[in-house]
């Protein structure tokens, strides 16, 4: 098993580019599932998600061309309307192929996800929306089996009817419910509107990509969203947006181990809420068209943090915010309120020597002067982003272990870590 060796005390200074979202990247993959002709995507990630949600489809008889950060992919010729639970349970973004395979060809089979280190994930607003759209489904042995009756003919896809254009309340704000009910509308008779929809840039992204495909989508990026169903969908070329978590991460690891960084490629107007905490932490900064800069010179100050749904402070950016506030000057308090478990990352930062106390969905992090270095481990992919950052400023040398959550969501993160003058290195 892959670790990561850090020996902290080093500024960060130079330029990173920024990759394309994992969380953008993902559904869009997925939307190539819609149409018969070719979807063009570029910018994509290397990344194992990325990866294994390419080998899922290839299962189902989508062909897929790389290129670099070029990707190719016609579903021309499914031959398998399924997606098997080995696949499923290494990531459960897999649960996005429900949608556009039930919208085109009135069927599928899709692995339940299974339990997730970080809390519950229920999949039952996927199931409750399809279903409102007349999909029959039942859940047998582990499985989700969705049909839509016949009698309603389609001019697309084999087998099956049509879904129906209907209106659909979320109980709770759900990115991946969201994304895999709009896929679902757009192939659907009539309209669909979907009501508390999460408003993430991701959501938005993925909206572009399919009205690009000839969807009729209207507010994409509020909580109301109106699909008009077409009968079918063509081929189309897209740009996979920035990833804000990268770009966060990147951030907050200049701006805990001081340093003037410059990052490419980025959007500011999609980090608001992250780049005012790191300003309120003693950060400069400066964004212009594609670029944000960072200047840290001092010790950060403690900033206290809680997590929502968009556009409020994000989930994934509260273990790296954690970590920087182990060393600000200070203390800060840190509500989650979208997972329950996400404070696991907690125990690793104590081997480091952090002053943190947990009560229920609260942590209270008292800054100390230095870190000491230890042997870590990752327990998911944002809490493997939270120790690479404590290990940047501790004292001595810093074991991350168990870093393949890292390769799920960072794009060689070493190597970019490494370029800004970090001292860390992959042991194999």
């Amino acid at each position: 098993m892959q670790k990561l060796a850090i020996q902290g005390g080093t500024r960060l200074n130079g330029e990173v580019r920024i990759s394309g979202a994992k969380n953008a990247a993902l559904p869009i993959l997925c939307a190539s599932l819609l149409t018969c002709d070719s979807l063009q995507l570029s910018n994509v990630p290397d990344l194992n998600d990325v990866a294994t949600m390419r080998k899922l489809l290839q299962q189902m008889g989508v062909k897929i061309e790389l290129s670099g950060g070029q990707v190719v992919l016609s579903a021309a010729h499914i031959d398998k309307l399924e997606a098997p639970y080995d696949m499923v349970k290494t990531m459960r973004a897999a649960i996005l192929v429900l949608g556009p395979l039930v919208t085109r060809f009135g069927e599928a089979r899709v692995s339940l996800p299974g339990g997730c280190a970080i809390g519950s994930r229920p999949v039952d607003l996927h199931i409750k929306g399809l279903q409102a759209m007349g999909a029959d489904i039942h859940i047998e042995h582990g499985y989700i089996h969705a049909q839509v009756p016949q009698g309603t003919g389609r001019s697309s896809g084999s087998g099956g009817g049509r879904l129906k254009g209907a209106r659909i309340f979320f109980d709770l704000v759900s990115v991946t419910g969201t994304e895999n009910l709009m896929m679902a509308a757009a192939l659907a008779d009539g309209v669909t509107v979907l009501e508390n929809a999460a408003r993430e840039p991701e959501v938005v992204d993925l909206a572009h990509c399919l009205i690009a495909m000839g969807a009729k989508i209207e507010g994409a990026g509020s909580d109301t969203i109106s699909i008009a169903g077409v009968e079918k969908l063509h081929g189309a070329s897209h740009r996979v947006m920035p990833d804000r978590i990268e770009s966060g991460t990147f951030l907050v690891a200049a701006a805990a181990a001081g340093g003037d960084i410059t990052l490419t490629d980025a959007r500011a107007d999609i980090l608001e809420n992250v780049l005012e905490k790191l300003q309120e932490a003693g950060a400069s900064i400066q964004a212009a068209g594609s670029t944000i800069n960072l200047k840290m010179s001092k010790r950060p100050k403690a900033v206290n943090v809680r997590t929502a749904p968009y556009p409020a402070f994000p989930t994934d950016m509260q273990a790296q915010f954690m970590a920087m506030n182990t060393i600000a000057e200070g203390s800060a308090m840190v509500v989650e309120t979208i997972f329950e478990n996400r404070f696991m990352h907690v125990q690793e930062l104590r081997r480091l020597g952090a002053q943190i106390e947990v009560e229920g969905n609260a942590a209270v992090i008292k800054g100390c002067a230095q870190l000491e270095g230890a042997t870590i481990m990752a327990t998911d992919l944002r809490a493997s982003a939270c120790l690479v950052i404590a290990g940047l400023v501790a004292q001595g040398e810093t074991i991350v272990d168990r870093i393949y959550h890292l390769d799920r969501g960072y794009e060689h993160i070493e190597a970019k870590l490494s370029a800004l003058g970090a001292q860390i290195r992959r042991l194999k």
